[in-house]
């Protein structure tokens, strides 16, 4: 996948085991534990959980755009360079040694050396730190992560000049995404078109692209079971019925321009209310999103109460309670459709 975005961690953490056999929550938890897996902001100005070997040539290659174009946002709040140092000083002598600290932790720590962390501050201090490649969101601390100095959680990262990065990229994000366009990848990952192109150009023996009403898409080989490189016709689905509960952030919708094949447009506003960026977690039916749903935690199990946005056929149904089960085993709790 490369990276899945990581605004809500518990939906990253599920998201994570949708993808894996037999993964369980305390396992995702314990990746994090173990520096196997990171949340930081390489890409976008948003949060995106990675391996960690490959946080630091994202940040290199995605991150300094974000930092430029939030330079206006910071003079807004006042946030100064020297402001920026004083906050790098006071993370380090926090930090170092391995130590690991909360949010709230690392803000007093930076507080304590005279700058002010108040309000929108703290987020784009913190955020900067992490963009340039100070700091990264590593070990959990109860329902929240802690933050450490990047490079010592992480001291073998991958190194990788800026065309081998692209294509990195390119592969890994079609490979795990695909089908899908340039453009996507140019949305996704927040770099300009030629970039992409120069990533794809450069791994283009790796991947596969099909052609669909003069449009290219880019994926993986193996899915069209052909030899990378030629023009491919898309092949009929496999038969039978899945059925998956997906959290709202999820790379499914999310890691796409245009969510259409997945979303019909009609029914965009019952996933992002509003159009405010935040998305409900969806109900996914043979590759079509059918309706939202929610959760509701009790003592002794976790009932999933579903939206559709039109009555599911019995087979649906069926699937949903499967569905139900799966997450219920995901977080070690009996889970069943209310």
């Amino acid at each position: 996948m490369l990276a899945i975005q990581g605004q809500d961690l518990p939906g990253a953490r599920w998201s994570i085991g949708l993808r894996g056999r037999g993964l369980t929550d305390v396992a995702v938890g314990a990746a994090f534990d173990a520096g196997e897996i990171v949340r930081s902001w390489p890409m976008r100005g948003t949060l995106h959980v990675a391996a960690a070997e490959d946080m630091g040539w994202m940040l290199e290659l995605m991150a300094t755009s974000v930092i430029r174009s939030t330079a206006s946002r910071r003079a807004e709040l006042g946030i100064t360079p020297r402001d920026i140092g004083l906050a790098r000083e006071a993370a380090v002598a926090a930090l170092e040694g391995g130590r690991a600290l909360t949010r709230e932790a690392l803000l007093s720590a930076i507080a304590a050396h005279g700058v002010d962390v108040r309000g929108q501050r703290a987020y784009h201090l913190l955020g900067n730190l992490s963009q340039t490649g100070l700091i990264v969101l590593g070990p959990t601390a109860g329902r929240q992560q802690s933050f450490v100095l990047l490079a010592e959680w992480v001291p073998a990262p991958r190194r990788l000049e800026r065309e081998e990065a692209l294509g990195e990229l390119a592969t890994r994000y079609f490979r795990s995404h695909g089908p899908a366009t340039e453009r996507d990848l140019a949305r996704w990952s927040g770099l300009p078109l030629r970039d992409v192109r120069l990533g794809i150009a450069a791994r283009s023996d790796g991947l596969a692209r099909l052609e669909i009403d003069g449009t290219t898409y880019h994926l993986s080989p193996e899915i069209l079971n052909l030899d990378p490189g030629p023009i491919a016709q898309p092949t009929p689905p496999a038969p039978g019925l899945d059925v998956r509960l997906l959290p709202g952030f999820d790379e499914y919708l999310l890691g796409y321009g245009d969510r259409s094949a997945a979303l019909a447009p009609e029914h965009a506003q019952a996933v992002v209310p509003g159009n405010n960026g935040m998305f409900l977690p969806t109900i996914v039916a043979d590759g079509e999103v059918v309706g939202t749903w929610k959760r509701t935690v009790r003592a002794q199990e976790v009932v999933i109460q579903p939206s559709p946005f039109r009555p599911l056929p019995s087979a649906v149904r069926e699937g949903l309670a499967g569905a139900a089960r799966a997450y219920g085993a995901f977080i070690g709790k009996p889970a069943r459709v209310g």
